[in-house]
């Protein structure tokens, strides 16, 4: 086969690509940008307080990662780092306490995110999360970028309190 009619065959394959992500139910954004793309740890996991205090929600030092890639698509894990191990090694055998731990001392989600950088909003697309009442949902963040930082609020929560997550790129 020649050369050119490989180039060709390509060319027909590449533009049947869009249109095979759109049928398989990855819908291409066309509102978000690409300039939170990359790998991002975390800084600060804190909340705000309805009396203006702020303190740290998963403890003095968290730690979490969050990536994007230029197609929209993200993993975001927060954790406690002072959680404690379980007493029995098989999970299956954790006391209450233990699992009331974990769960609290964690948050993780994926999907996809919209990035819609004149409202400066972050609109998360949540496909799974460790807290399952949010599967299914869209939930939107003011957010910041200043150079490699990237910090947002959390809408409120029942008690007023609003949780804030601060990111530093640390990849493409």
């Amino acid at each position: 086969m020649s050369l050119r009619r490989s180039f060709s065959r390509l060319a027909v394959l590449a533009g049947l690509l869009p249109g095979l992500a759109w049928a398989s139910g990855i819908k291409p954004d066309t509102r978000g940008d690409v300039s939170l793309a990359g790998t991002w740890t975390l800084v600060a996991a804190d909340v705000l307080h309805p009396n203006g205090s702020r303190t740290h929600d998963y403890g003095d030092a968290p730690k979490g990662l969050l990536m994007i890639d230029r197609q929209g698509h993200y993993s975001l894990q927060i954790f406690r780092a002072d959680r404690a191990p379980f007493v029995n090694p098989d999970k299956a055998k954790a006391s209450a306490p233990e699992y009331r731990a974990a769960v609290l001392g964690s948050s993780t989600h994926f999907g996809t995110i919209t990035v819609e950088p004149g409202r400066h909003r972050l609109v998360f697309h949540i496909e799974a999360a460790s807290f399952p009442n949010w599967e299914g949902q869209q939930q939107s963040r003011a957010y910041e970028l200043h150079g490699n930082t990237l910090s947002y609020r959390v809408p409120p929560r029942p008690n007023g309190d609003v949780p804030v997550s601060v990111w530093r790129r640390i990849g493409d």
